[in-house]
């Protein structure tokens, strides 16, 4: 197993703790995971992006050119790195802001309207766990249990009245996936 996924989109909309935690994610199962970060100047608005790796095998370098899997939360995200995806790559993209549908020849590339599904929770802050729910689905690549303990972790005590409404957020993106009848992994 060897994912190299970006995670791309403006600051603000999750990005950064997307990436987080399939790495952290990772790791807590034992397999290698690693987290790479790239920022704009900006804090919220400026484009963010960052590098994931998790695979069973060591890793040996924090970058790589061509992504097996893009998350793209905004239209310039998706444009710039949509064409480093590999054959029979995953191309995950946010339908509620990038309205035409995306295809990429050789890419199974699927649109997920993350933020409706967040405004649905009353809470648009969810939309990337919304997001991490459809590629969960997608990719199988971590049990219910392990990313519920990371997200856990990662609120911490002071946001442990968030788990709830993230936990939701994460299986409307896979009750979506699984209404599209759509298979990848």
């Amino acid at each position: 197993m060897n994912h190299n996924v970006k995670v791309a989109g403006f600051g603000g909309q999750g990005v950064m703790m997307f990436g987080q935690v399939l790495a952290y994610s990772a790791t807590y199962d034992d397999i290698n995971g690693l987290w790479f970060p790239s920022y704009g100047p900006e804090t919220r608005g400026g484009t963010a992006n960052c590098s994931v790796i998790v695979s069973d095998k060591q890793i040996n370098s924090p970058t790589f050119k061509n992504a097996n899997h893009l998350v793209a939360f905004n239209l310039p995200s998706l444009e710039k790195f949509r064409k480093n995806v590999t054959d029979n790559g995953l191309i995950l993209y946010n339908s509620s802001l990038i309205k035409d549908e995306v295809k990429e020849e050789g890419r199974l590339c699927i649109g997920v309207p993350v933020n409706d599904i967040a405004t649905e929770l009353e809470n648009e802050k969810v939309a990337n766990m919304a997001m991490l729910g459809a590629y969960l689905e997608l990719t199988k690549i971590f049990t219910d249990q392990t990313i519920e303990a990371i997200i856990k972790k990662f609120l911490g005590e002071r946001k442990a009245h968030l788990l709830d409404v993230n936990m939701k957020a994460i299986q409307k993106g896979k009750d979506y996936i699984k209404n599209l009848g759509v298979t990848y992994a």
